[in-house]
C-alpha cells in the first residue's frame, strides 16, 4: 500500500509544532527542519536531498532564490530572510543549506493542487 503525506497534513503538523517552538519545547531551527523535510516528502515523495554545505555570495544566494541581486539586497536589509549572513573578512557569505531549507519551508501547500508559492 502506497501512502503519501498530503500537504494538508503537513500544514496541520506545522500548526501543532509552532506553539511548541514558541514555548521553547523544541528549537526554531528544529521546527523549520521538520516542516521543510515533511513538505519535501509531501511534494516529492522523499526527504530533502543532502546538500554539500558551502558558503555562497549574494549573487549566488539571489540566483538560488530566483530573484535579482538588487531585490535580494533590499529584502535582506528589511529582514525578510531567517538565514543569517556570515562575514569572512569583509566578504558577506550565506550557507547554501540554509537557503535550501528556507525555500522548502516557505512553500504554501494549503491547496492539494501541488503548486507551490513562495512568500518572500
Amino acid at each position: 500500500m502506497d501512502v503519501r503525506i498530503k500537504g494538508a497534513t503537513v500544514n496541520l503538523i506545522a500548526k501543532l509544532l509552532h506553539p511548541l517552538a514558541e514555548a521553547g519545547v523544541l528549537s526554531i531551527p528544529e521546527e523549520r527542519e521538520v516542516i521543510a523535510q515533511l513538505r519535501n516528502l509531501a511534494k516529492n515523495g522523499e526527504t530533502i536531498p543532502a546538500v554539500l554545505p558551502k558558503l555562497i555570495d549574494q549573487p549566488e544566494a539571489a540566483e538560488m532564490l530566483g530573484i535579482s541581486l538588487a531585490n535580494f539586497k533590499k529584502l535582506e536589509r528589511n529582514g525578510a530572510f531567517p538565514f543569517r549572513r556570515k562575514k569572512i573578512g569583509t566578504a558577506v557569505r550565506y550557507r547554501n543549506s540554509d537557503i535550501v531549507k528556507f525555500i522548502l519551508a516557505e512553500e504554501d501547500l494549503s491547496s492539494d493542487s501541488g503548486t507551490a508559492e513562495f512568500e518572500i
